[in-house]
Order: structure tokens, then sequence, then C-alpha cells
């Protein structure tokens, strides 16, 4: 799939929310499922920086895809970069470079959060897309 059309896809699963319990309910479910991370990643340079909370993120590139992989000591924060690992993992770095993330205002979820998770949800994409810029420059 590509990344626009897993975005739509998170679109769609949101609007079935009534109200922002049930959609934070939600952050929170898709972060319980995200895989765990492997342990030798949870290091101070996967760490991401601008994050309240703990936030691991590594990033690998196979046949020409990065695999994302990531962990959160913050329930909420984890369900946040379990919907971008969503979006983002397996694709090539041209794609992730070149996308928005636009889906995260059309969700609300930039809307409903903390100053200060707020700031994290962009030093998130931010690593994301940095990861992408490196592996990008490999080619």
């Amino acid at each position: 799939m590509t990344i626009k059309e897993i975005q739509a896809e998170i679109i769609d699963e949101f609007s079935m929310f009534e109200d922002w319990d049930e959609r934070f309910q939600y952050v929170i479910d898709l972060g319980k499922n995200l895989p765990l991370i492997d342990e030798r990643f949870k290091t101070e340079e996967n760490i991401i920086k601008g994050c309240q909370s703990k936030v691991w993120l590594q990033g690998d590139k196979i046949d020409n895809k990065i695999v994302f992989s990531a962990d959160s000591d913050a329930i909420i924060t984890k369900g946040i970069i379990a919907i971008l690992i969503r979006v983002f993992s397996n694709q090539n770095p041209e794609a992730i470079l070149a996308s928005d993330t636009d889906f995260l205002d059309q969700i609300g979820l930039k809307s409903h959060l903390s100053p200060t998770r707020a700031n994290g949800l962009v030093s998130m994409i931010k690593q994301i897309k940095m990861y992408a810029l490196a592996y990008q420059s490999q080619n």
C-alpha cells in the first residue's frame, strides 16, 4: 500500500468514533499492538529528542524500504508512534520524504494533543524523515 492509501485508511478508522475519548482509547489500543522494539535498540542514540516521554525509534533499510520499530514509556505516545510506523514503515526513502502528514490534522490528532505532546509528534516525524534522508543518500 502507498503512504496515501494507509493515511486514508486511518482517516476512515478515526471517523467511526463519536468523540475524542473513543479516539484516544483507539490510539492507546494501537500502541498496545505495536510490535516491541528489540531491547538492543533502546539506547540513548535512538531516543527521539523533543518528546516529553521516552520514545525509541529504529529504522533499518531492507530491499530499499525502511522498516521502523519503536517503543515508548507512555501509552498515548506509544499509540502515536504506532500510527506513524503504520504509515511510514515498509516504504522507500523517496516516498517518505515526499509525503505529508496532513492526515493527522484530518483525524484531529494534532489539535487534541497538549503542546508538549504536539512538539513530540513533530519530533517523531522529523526523526522518521531523517532516517529516510540518511538511507536515500546511500543509494
